[in-house]
């Protein structure tokens, strides 16, 4: 089993930045995967960014440029600039194992508002 807590979440006008944090805790040796998805009302949830345990990173085309994803050891961070409204999002944690379990932190909100 695997525990995730999130912070980090708030608002910001359009342009500003924040930077968010997961702290894995448990079976955390069996991380291979660490990630932060979002969902907006109305909308799917989506991949923002994603890195291994070999730290190969990727991100979604909205995002690239923007954020960064980083990692150390059972911690992942996004920080998060040039904020815009469309960045409006429930964010969560992610964590998948090398036996493939899944795990999702509560979620934290991130507003974008002038």
């Amino acid at each position: 089993q695997v525990q995730l807590v999130e912070s980090g979440g708030g608002s910001v006008q359009p342009g500003g930045s924040l930077r968010l944090s997961c702290a894995a805790s448990g079976d955390t040796y069996r991380i291979s995967v660490m990630a932060w998805y979002r969902q907006a009302p109305g909308k799917q949830r989506e991949l923002v960014a994603q890195i291994t345990i070999n730290d190969r990173i990727s991100y979604a085309d909205s995002v690239q440029g923007r954020f960064t994803i980083s990692r150390d050891n059972a911690k992942v961070f996004l920080q998060m600039d040039s904020l815009k409204p469309e960045d409006t999002a429930v964010y969560y944690c992610y964590v998948r194992t090398f036996v493939f379990r899944e795990y999702w932190g509560q979620g934290t909100q991130v507003t974008v508002s002038s």
